[in-house]
C-alpha cells in the first residue's frame, strides 16, 4: 500500500526546511468495506473502497479523516453535509481516524480501530463486514515532517499507533529511529516492517485504564537524544502527555520544527478536538486540520 500519494494539483501552502503543510478541499466521501483483517488481540484493520476515492490526498503519517456512524446502530450511513465547504459537528456521531495506508490504484483505503467494548467505532469496526458502508470527511490538510531528519523519536499509546507505525515504516534506510509505544499488553504488540534501524520499545500498563499512566511520559524524559538534527513525535491522551510539551520546549529547549506533542484523545470527551492548542499558546504546534 502508498504511504503518500498526492494528486497532481496539490502542493504545498507552507514550507520550510523539514516542515511542509498542505491544505486540501474538503469533501464528503461513501466508502465501502472489502475486507477486514485482525492485527492483534485489540486491533482491527478495515479495508475500504469506493469511487468516492479517487483523487483522495494523503501525505503524512498523521493525516486522518473523520468517520460518521449512525449512533442508534441501524446501519444507515450518516453523510455530512457540507455547505460552502462548511458543516455542523452537532449534528453528527463522528470520530477522527488515521489513515493507515491508501492505494490509488484500488482505490483501497486501509483504516486500523483499536476494539473497545464502549462506544460507536470500535464495536462497528467488531462487527463489520464486507458491503458494509459508512461516511467519511476529509482529510482536509496534512502536516508533514520530511525526512532529513537525522534521527527520529516516535512514542504513542495505542490510539496513535496507526500513525506511529506508518512513519516507522516510510522512513528511508538506516535512519536510527527510537518508537515507544504504550499498550495493554503483549496481545496488542503488532510487527513493524522498515528499513530504518529500528529500536522498538513495547510499555505495557496491564490493568490500568488507557490514558491513567505516565509510561509515555517517564519513557520520553529517560531517553537520551542523539545528537544532529532530529525530531520527537508524541502521540496519546491529551492530559497525561501534555507534560511532555513544556519538557521538550521549555527543559530540552528543541526547536519548534523538532517536535509535536498531539493528544489524539482525551479521558470522557467523546469527540476531543486534537487541533486545540493547549494553555501554553507559543508551544501550540501548528497543524492542518479535517
Amino acid at each position: 500500500m502508498t504511504a503518500t500519494f498526492v494528486p497532481r494539483h496539490y502542493l504545498p501552502d507552507v514550507e520550510r526546511d523539514k516542515i511542509a503543510q498542505y491544505y486540501f478541499d474538503l469533501r464528503a466521501r461513501r466508502i465501502t468495506v472489502t475486507e477486514v483483517i485482525r492485527l492483534s488481540q485489540r486491533m482491527m484493520r478495515v479495508r475500504f473502497t469506493g469511487p468516492d476515492l479517487e483523487d483522495f490526498p494523503t501525505v503524512a503519517p498523521e493525516d486522518h479523516v473523520k468517520l460518521f456512524f449512525d449512533k442508534d446502530a441501524g446501519g444507515a450511513v450518516r453523510m455530512p453535509q457540507l455547505q460552502n465547504g462548511r458543516w455542523s459537528p452537532a449534528e453528527y456521531t463522528f470520530r477522527d481516524y488515521t489513515v493507515r495506508a491508501f492505494e490509488p490504484q484500488g482505490p483501497f483505503l486501509d483504516i486500523d480501530f483499536v476494539l473497545h467494548g464502549h462506544g460507536v467505532a470500535g464495536p462497528w469496526a467488531a462487527r463489520a463486514r464486507p458491503g458494509d458502508e459508512l461516511g467519511m470527511l476529509g482529510p482536509r490538510g496534512a502536516f508533514l515532517v520530511r525526512d532529513v531528519c537525522d534521527w527520529y523519536v516516535l512514542a504513542s499509546d495505542e490510539t496513535a499507533l496507526p500513525a506511529l507505525a506508518r512513519w516507522v515504516e516510510g522512513l528511508r534506510a538506516g535512519v536510527p529511529v527510537t518508537a515507544v509505544v504504550e499498550v495493554q499488553d503483549a496481545g496488542d504488540e503488532i510487527a513493524i516492517d522498515t528499513a530504518a534501524d529500528l529500536d522498538l520499545r513495547w510499555l505495557h500498563r496491564g490493568d490500568a485504564e488507557p490514558g491513567t499512566t505516565s509510561l509515555l511520559e517517564q519513557a520520553v524524559r529517560g531517553l537520551e537524544l542523539p545528537d544532529g538534527d532530529g525530531f520527537v513525535w508524541v502521540a496519546g491522551e491529551s492530559m497525561s502527555i501534555k507534560p511532555l510539551r513544556r519538557y521538550l520546549s521549555r527543559e530540552l529547549r528543541l526547536d519548534r520544527d523538532s517536535w509535536d506533542v498531539d493528544g489524539y484523545w482525551r479521558r470522557g470527551a467523546a469527540n476531543h478536538d486534537h487541533h486545540a492548542e493547549d494553555d501554553d499558546e507559543d508551544d501550540a504546534a501548528p497543524q492542518a486540520t479535517s
